[in-house]
């Protein structure tokens, strides 16, 4: 199995790259708010992109047309949002948005261009 297409590869890749945005995020707080919130962001990255992809499969074989082009992006990005949203929320992030805006931002675009991918291949 090639590095791109390892799950583990992909999850290991979003754990560090977004949580390291949240650390980054919080860069002016004190060292453990940046390492909550950075393991935080890490670790619901990493499960999301397992799931992501699963999901924007589904939706894009099973919707027809439009909706087959435009849900699952959509999808993906209030999915991202809402569970990231909660999350923080509870364990008491301080710059949730700040926080929210790079990882919702690019899970969106995978989505819509992995969706855009599927439609193509026959």
């Amino acid at each position: 199995m090639s590095l791109l297409r390892s799950n583990f590869a992909h999850m290991a890749g979003g754990f560090a790259l977004m949580g390291g945005w949240a650390a980054l995020a919080h860069a002016s707080y004190p060292f453990a708010t940046q390492v909550k919130a950075g393991l935080t962001q890490g670790t619901l990255t990493a499960i999301i992109t397992l799931g992501l992809k699963q999901v924007v499969e589904a939706l894009s074989t099973r919707l027809p047309g439009l909706a087959g082009l435009i849900l699952p992006p959509l999808v993906a990005c209030a999915v991202s949002v809402s569970l990231l949203y909660t999350i923080h929320t509870l364990v008491g992030t301080p710059e949730v948005w700040t926080t929210l805006a790079l990882p919702s931002t690019v899970a969106t675009i995978y989505a819509a261009l992995y969706t855009i991918r599927l439609r193509q291949t026959p």
